[in-house]
């Protein structure tokens, strides 16, 4: 079974969106397992303190890298083949590339930093990878797990109901995925195009490639000008 662990001060926000869907089915039908540690009950003293100062002065407070390592170690096997993955902004862009290689492991360990950050030597100490969902600062690193943890859920063997829907998606060949219509025939003054009404599987496979070459020009121009389309295994 696929796994998933989440390291985190607010376990209490899991499964959220991942409870219903098909995550959330998913995880009723065992295709996928979702474990939450508290990080907090590594914390130091009658308080459980979790953060400090940071070194140097300024802002805010950061997570002490020896209360990570302390819940890290006890709730990890050293053995443990997953990749550990601390949602960051300042780590490398999440892709559907990396999406399906973690889909094809045995799960994933997610660490979810909250105020200004972690201590750097634990993300060294513990070989954490940073990942990041996009250009932008959230509160922590929890909903940027949950993103994380959908895109990959849904491509597990049994989520979706047909494997080749993953195949057509956006960013899957490189391209964003072509635009989609169904009943009724018209809608406010405007048609389905004819061509989708045709019965011509080869006409429609061209139109809808044709299409998405064209949006994502239009959309995304930094994807046509990036590598080449990736290779299908």
């Amino acid at each position: 079974m696929w796994r998933a662990t989440v390291f985190t001060l607010f376990p209490e926000m899991f499964p959220g969106p991942l409870g219903v869907s098909l995550a959330g089915d998913a995880r009723a039908r065992n295709l996928w397992d979702l474990e939450t540690v508290d990080i907090r009950a590594q914390g130091i003293g009658r308080h459980r303190s979790v953060d400090e100062p940071p070194a140097g002065g300024g802002a805010g407070m950061v997570l002490r890298a020896d209360v990570l390592a302390a819940s890290l170690d006890a709730n990890l096997a050293p053995d443990d083949p997953r990749p550990r993955l601390l949602m960051s902004p300042r780590g490398r862009q999440l892709t559907q590339k990396r999406v399906r290689e973690w889909s094809r492991g045995a799960g994933v360990i997610l660490v979810c930093g909250r105020f200004e950050g972690i201590d750097e030597r634990v993300i060294d100490a513990r070989g954490l990878e940073e990942v990041s969902i996009g250009d932008y600062v959230l509160s922590g690193g929890e909903l940027g797990a949950m993103v994380l943890l959908d895109a990959v859920v849904r491509l597990l063997p049994g989520v979706m109901g047909k494997e080749e829907s993953a195949a057509e998606e956006s960013f899957e060949g490189g391209l964003l995925e072509y635009p989609h219509y169904t009943k009724p025939r018209e809608f406010e003054g405007r048609a389905i195009p004819e061509i989708l009404l045709s019965g011509d599987h080869a006409k429609i496979a061209a139109w809808r490639k044709a299409q998405a070459q064209a949006l994502t020009q239009a959309r995304r121009p930094d994807l046509v000008r990036g590598a080449a389309p990736e290779k299908k295994s």
